[in-house]
């Protein structure tokens, strides 16, 4: 993670996991107003039961980024940030720390999956160097992570796979 991004964006600890949940709730409530409903026990943060998996902004923390890995790529499983603080660079800010933190472990890429039509999300993702993946380039973790998706009932609107190639494979630094 690069200088300026670590006096702003950094790794949760434990006793900041629970105050996560308030905010992804907070985030999830936007999808109303376009239509989407997530259906019961799809809080994705309530599953981090590691800090060192969710990089987060503010004190208390006002949005998280969750990661993992799959198929070699840092997967961004979540990315929130609560709507009294949107608009502020927040989720720009975690997104690229995001990037850094790929390129830093030798990660090829960052993966992600998001809905394809919702304005703040495949759109500002393809806005900060993300490109949809087509199914053939999926690797099989990806694919399988879709399918649990699809299985859970998060595929409510159209989704997309998305990839951002690391720094190291020819990309800039988003700033």
């Amino acid at each position: 993670m690069s200088k300026r991004m670590a006096d702003m964006v950094r790794w949760a600890t434990a006793g900041e996991l629970p105050g996560l949940v308030e905010v992804e709730l907070a985030a999830d409530g936007l999808f109303a107003d376009v239509g989407i409903t997530f259906p019961p026990g799809t809080t994705m943060v309530e599953e981090a039961g590691d800090p060192g998996t969710v990089l987060v902004e503010g004190e208390p923390p006002r949005g998280f980024a969750m990661v993992g890995l799959v198929d070699g790529n840092v997967h961004l499983d979540q990315l929130a940030v609560h709507p009294g603080h949107m608009r502020q660079g927040i989720g720009a800010r975690l997104l690229a720390a995001v990037c850094d933190h790929a390129d830093a472990v030798g990660a090829p890429g960052v993966t992600l999956t998001t809905f394809r039509d919702v304005p703040w999300n495949a759109p500002w993702y393809a806005r900060h160097g993300f490109e949809t993946l087509p199914p053939q380039d999926q690797g099989p973790e990806l694919r399988a992570l879709v399918r649990h998706e699809r299985e859970i009932g998060l595929e409510v609107a159209p989704r997309v796979v998305m990839r951002r190639a690391g720094y190291h494979q020819g990309r800039e630094p988003v700033s």
